[in-house]
């Protein structure tokens, strides 16, 4: 397997967990909050808080991962750009 293939494995685990990351917090945050307003007596405070919680934190880990892919591109941009140009040999004519 060579570094690029490697590379694309990895992208794509990333983007895989990208549901399980927004279903694990959303729900986990529902339940932590549920459980919070049954202990405490409250109505619906901390379900309300913990889920919105749970959606930044989605929204967050999608970002993070958005910005890795985005850092991993910039360092083949730039190696690309530094190469010399090469010129185009001229057409054979018919």
């Amino acid at each position: 397997m060579d570094k690029e293939d490697r590379k694309a494995y990895v992208q794509m685990a990333y983007a895989s967990s990208i549901g399980f990351a927004f279903v694990l917090l959303i729900f986990g945050g529902l339940f932590v909050g549920s459980w919070l307003d049954k202990k405490m007596g409250t109505s619906f405070f901390f379900t309300v808080l913990f889920f919105i919680m749970g959606v930044f934190g989605g929204f967050r880990n999608l970002y993070v991962l958005i910005s890795r892919s985005i850092q991993d591109d910039k360092t083949i941009i730039k190696s690309v750009k530094s190469e010399p140009h090469r010129k185009r040999p001229a057409p054979a004519k018919a």
